[in-house]
């Protein structure tokens, strides 16, 4: 059961970490109570409750974009208790973040956005290539890659596909002004890869499996596979480039 919900229903095993993290502390916190007559402040009662919900999650074998919203989802709550705010400010917060992050619960993909190290050697990698290239980017997100790399190779083509949508709406407003840039509302597993030249994608490590399997069976001959630091298990690739950043980015390269 637990396998299951980590590769189809990581939300609801996150939830489920945070209601256990809330059980733990209050236990830890009624212990110190009765044992040494220590009333934690709740600001301290929730960040304990914070670290317990982030340690659970890595136990659990959540990834790790979820730590971070384990960690800091109590505090926060608390933090913004004292302020005095509509609830439907809250709602629009929520719904926001949902919908700009939509692919993380359907497709365990969240919204990561390339750094500007990993869009430069993107561009050095095109201009060795080609002065017309087709590029597409699954899960453009924002589409700052695709709006980078568009203004530096006029003649090239990019596209992007999203299916967050308000990452999609978003990042089709930003290149309605390009010319030789595109977004699509579409699923990546929809794309027929044989279009394209070079095919880039930043997602997490639950689709690469897959992604690989299908850049197998249609990617002609001489184009690349690129991913920003996830690799394909098993896969090695042609190429690593190390960025050196703090997140410790690498741009992995497959050619077909």
């Amino acid at each position: 059961m637990l396998d299951t919900l980590q590769r189809r229903y990581p939300a609801v095993l996150a939830l489920l970490v945070q209601v256990l993290a809330l059980l733990l502390t209050w236990i830890v916190l009624q212990i110190a109570l009765v044992t040494a007559h220590y009333r934690a402040p709740l600001m301290g009662a929730a960040c304990l409750q914070g670290i317990m919900a982030a340690a659970l999650g890595h136990w659990m074998g959540l990834h790790r974009w979820w730590l971070f919203i384990n960690l800091a989802f109590v505090p926060a709550l608390v933090a913004f208790a004292g302020y005095t705010m509509p609830g439907w400010v809250f709602l629009v917060g929520f719904f926001v973040i949902l919908l700009l992050n939509w692919n993380s619960l359907t497709e365990r993909v969240p919204l990561y956005l390339t750094g500007q190290d990993t869009q430069k050697k993107l561009s050095e990698l095109l201009a060795r290539r080609s002065d017309e290239l087709s590029f597409i980017d699954l899960g453009s997100g924002l589409a700052g890659t695709l709006i980078y790399l568009s203004r530096l190779h006029p003649q090239s083509r990019f596209t992007g596909v999203e299916t967050a949508p308000m990452s999609f709406l978003l990042s089709w407003l930003r290149c309605l002004p390009r010319r030789n840039c595109r977004i699509r509302y579409q699923s990546l597993w929809n794309v027929d890869l044989a279009e394209y030249d070079v095919v880039y994608c930043f997602l997490s490590p639950a689709p690469m499996p897959e992604l690989w399997k299908k850049a197998q069976a249609e990617l002609r001959p001489g184009a690349l596979l690129i991913s920003n630091t996830f690799e394909i298990p098993g896969v090695p690739p042609s190429q690593v480039i190390e960025l050196n950043d703090w997140r410790q980015s690498k741009i992995l390269i497959w050619q077909r």
